[in-house]
């Protein structure tokens, strides 16, 4: 007779580096398996269309009841569901809760959970710390456009938000970039770009670091761009100040110049995902406002820029089409690559440090039941 126990893991955040969610180098490669399978289409997101970045809790602007949190900057709730095919044969989910207010209270701005399962019967197979998970994957993306957007000859990075965000896409584009040699920071906030320029030194072996006071010169400066940025200042980059065949890498949001989406490929984790979030944002203004940050996003510049005729939606390319061959870009462009961040990043990369941590023996064994209460 079968066992009706049922079993999973619990890997701390301090288990999930024991085994290997550190580990850049690797998450480059999963996490490029991840869009290949969404490429062939083994790879599925949340709702009936397939394409949800995920489902949001939105707080309201006045409390409803006596404990309810209102609205404020990044507080939310959101899952972030999928399944990813492959090796992997996995659902997931991201689960976190966010407040901006939390550094205050010496807390991440967001906490977040990763839960693996078998996707046949549900049983849970790991629940994981998920801010090293996230934070690995998220940086990984920009490494993974640079391999196949950037020019073969490209020696200088441009980075822009000197937060955690940038410290992880530093980390794969410093392996993306093999030859390397200069880097051109700009912050804000000359603490960060100070603390992020020591981050530098640790992490590569570049020697031309530049702390640029001004946009203009980074861009100018700069084969890759990656922007990784929060707030409602948004970073000013004009088309005029880019390389010919430069490649911008947007993680965070842009104040748009319409010469670039014009001149440049335009490139894209999963275009549906994009789509699907900008309806969910037009649905959430008739509650009330967005703030600027939803207004702002790119993909609702080059939804405008389509209705207006200026470009096709022919003209958007998805990242995973171009590693499999499926599409081509003219790499002698511009080209800007537009990450929304997709749960089965997420669920690759957990996985795979999931794999590590059985190897390894790493983790706790938790039960569920010993058997079921009603069966």
């Amino acid at each position: 007779m079968k066992s009706k126990e049922v079993k999973f893991m619990f890997l701390s955040q301090e288990d999930v580096i024991k085994a290997g969610a550190l580990d850049m180098k690797r998450c480059l490669e999963v996490v490029e398996e991840g869009f290949v399978l969404l490429s062939k289409g083994d790879c599925l997101a949340g709702g009936p269309g397939e394409h949800e970045h995920g489902c949001r809790v939105w707080f309201p602007k006045e409390a409803r009841g006596k404990n309810m949190p209102t609205l404020g900057p990044d507080r939310r709730f959101m899952a972030m569901v999928g399944y990813l095919g492959g090796r992997f044969n996995a659902c997931g989910t991201k689960w976190y809760g966010s407040n901006i207010e939390n550094r205050e209270k010496g807390l991440p701005r967001s906490i977040l959970l990763v839960t693996l399962n078998d996707p046949n019967t549900g049983k849970p197979l790991v629940i994981m710390d998920g801010n090293i998970i996230s934070a690995m994957r998220t940086g990984a993306v920009p490494g993974i456009a640079a391999k196949y957007l950037a020019g073969k000859d490209s020696k200088a990075l441009g980075i822009v938000g000197a937060g955690v965000i940038s410290k992880t896409c530093l980390m794969s584009l410093s392996i993306a970039l093999s030859d390397l040699e200069e880097i051109y920071l700009y912050d804000i906030n000359q603490n960060n770009a100070d603390n992020f320029c020591e981050f530098i030194k640790k992490i590569t072996n570049v020697k031309k670091i530049y702390k640029v006071k001004n946009i203009r010169e980074l861009s100018e400066n700069s084969d890759v761009i990656s922007v990784a940025t929060s707030g409602s200042i948004l970073p000013d980059i004009k088309n005029d100040w880019l390389k010919d065949g430069a490649c911008l890498i947007l993680v965070g949001g842009i104040s748009h110049q319409e010469e670039i989406y014009l001149s440049a490929n335009l490139v894209v984790d999963d275009w549906k995902m994009h789509c699907k979030f900008q309806e969910e944002n037009e649905d959430r203004k008739i509650v009330e406002p967005l703030d600027n940050s939803m207004e702002d996003l790119p993909v609702a510049y080059i939804n405008k820029l389509i209705k207006k005729g200026k470009i096709s939606e022919d003209n958007i390319i998805e990242l995973g089409d171009i590693i499999t061959g499926k599409n081509k870009i003219d790499n002698s462009k511009k080209s800007m690559f537009i990450s929304g961040g997709l749960p089965m990043e997420d669920i690759s990369w957990a996985y795979e440090v999931y794999q590590n941590a059985l190897e390894k023996g790493i983790g706790q064994e938790l039960s569920l039941w010993k058997e079921p209460h009603f069966f």
